[in-house]
């Protein structure tokens, strides 16, 4: 690995440059050093570090990939690129990726959630791995190189820099994704369409709301926006703030571009019993008003949910905590139906919050040959990553996404 200087360039030239020192940059020049070696490559890094990403993903552990090999599942967990992943996918799946670690000596393993991680629990693992391949195929590294425009004539690209130029015959496009749509400039006149940016995996944020004070509540649910189509169950987590956990995550992913519509005011409908309806509640409420009438509705109340959430529902359907079975009346018992299987709350306000650091937009994906990873408008243009407009669900499926279309990028390149 030469790590070259920042001074003045003398417009070198290169076979590839790969803009972005991050997962999928890195790949793609690993990839392409060990088809071909002869292949002079170029790695531009607009920061001093690179893999800053690998580094704190999975909490420092790294979150490799997902234990998910069939590509028809796979692509499930992508609310945008499900379509265009499928073919990519059967080229380099989760399978392949255990593999090539496999192959430098790095062992994964799985846990229970499905999500892979080095055994020795260490991101440092995975960069390490990295940079011994970058130095085992002699990939220059540019750090403090950011790009601010591409220009592209004939077979060549010129990369102009803020202290000079680098001309390629080949350009990876791997800077990941960008809050703002004006990261993109710098690629303005290669004419891709950029779908504007914003946020996807974050909470939902409620303001001064009676179920705030049942923070640090864990409970399986089904959530749904109202007047939408966007729906989704698991683990819901009552923060300081709102509401978070898998559930509430995976949710704002799929729904990420109407609540950027709505400004990120909307209703949402929790039903805190999924494996319950209206009828089979009534039945069971009724049962134990005929056999359970001496009893305290809290006493007599067995219902999956955690007991400070029983008090909570019991509370807000007007039934104290002594009143027995015998005394509560339909209009209690309708109340307490509804919120258990259709709790209504409002969100207002987006939360800043840890995971949002996955946003969605970026390169259009019907401007992108997916068997190739390379530009239907440019030839010889590739974009691999989160550069592109695909965004996943949290548990490794983005670098997943950042192995496979790099790699797809590399070997077409190396083929060519």
């Amino acid at each position: 690995m030469k790590i070259l200087p920042t001074a003045k360039l003398n417009n070198p030239t290169y076979d590839v440059i790969i803009i972005g020192g991050g997962a999928a940059g890195i790949f793609a020049a690993i990839n392409i050093g060990a088809s071909n070696p002869n292949l002079k490559i170029v790695v531009l890094e607009k920061t001093t570090k690179l893999l800053s990403k690998v580094k704190v993903s999975g909490g420092g552990r790294c979150n490799v990939t997902h234990a998910c090999f069939d590509p028809k599942e796979l692509v499930k967990y992508y609310p945008r690129g499900e379509k265009e992943l499928l073919g990519p996918f059967h080229q380099f799946q989760p399978g392949d990726t255990i593999a090539w670690f496999a192959d430098r000596g790095i062992e994964l393993k799985i846990e229970d959630d499905g999500r892979m991680f080095p055994i020795s629990n260490d991101s440092q693992t995975i960069i390490d791995c990295f940079l011994k391949e970058i130095e085992k195929y002699n990939i220059d590294i540019r750090y403090q190189s950011a790009v601010e425009t591409i220009n592209h004539s004939e077979n060549a690209f010129n990369i102009q820099l803020q202290n000079g130029a680098l001309t390629c015959n080949n350009l990876i496009i791997a800077t990941g994704g960008f809050h703002k749509v004006e990261g993109y400039d710098f690629m303005k006149n290669l004419k891709h369409t950029i779908i504007p940016p914003n946020p996807s995996l974050f909470t939902f944020n409620l303001p001064k709301n009676d179920l705030l004070s049942l923070q640090g509540l864990v409970s399986e649910v089904e959530i749904k926006i109202l007047g939408s189509k966007f729906i989704d169950q698991g683990p819901l987590l009552v923060t300081h703030w709102g509401v978070s956990g898998p559930a509430v995550l995976k949710l704002s992913s799929w729904a990420a571009r109407l609540l950027n519509e709505k400004n990120y005011e909307f209703d949402f409908m929790i039903n805190w019993l999924p494996n319950h309806n209206e009828t089979s509640l009534k039945e069971l409420f009724n049962s134990y008003k005929q056999n359970f009438g001496n009893k305290k509705v809290f006493n007599q109340l067995e219902l999956d949910v955690p007991k400070k959430l029983k008090h909570f529902l019991l509370e807000k359907s007007n039934i104290s905590s002594d009143l027995k079975w015998a005394d509560v009346n339909k209009k209690q018992i309708n109340k307490l139906i509804q919120l258990l299987t259709a709790d209504i709350y409002p969100s207002k306000g987006k939360t800043t919050f840890k995971q949002e650091f996955v946003s969605c937009g970026g390169v259009k994906l019907n401007e992108i040959n997916f068997k190739t990873m390379e530009s239907k408008l440019v030839p010889k243009l590739y974009f691999a990553g989160e550069v592109l407009n695909i965004d996943a669900l949290t548990g490794g499926f983005n670098f997943q996404n950042a192995w496979t279309t790099s790699w797809i990028a590399a070997q077409r390149i190396c083929s060519e």
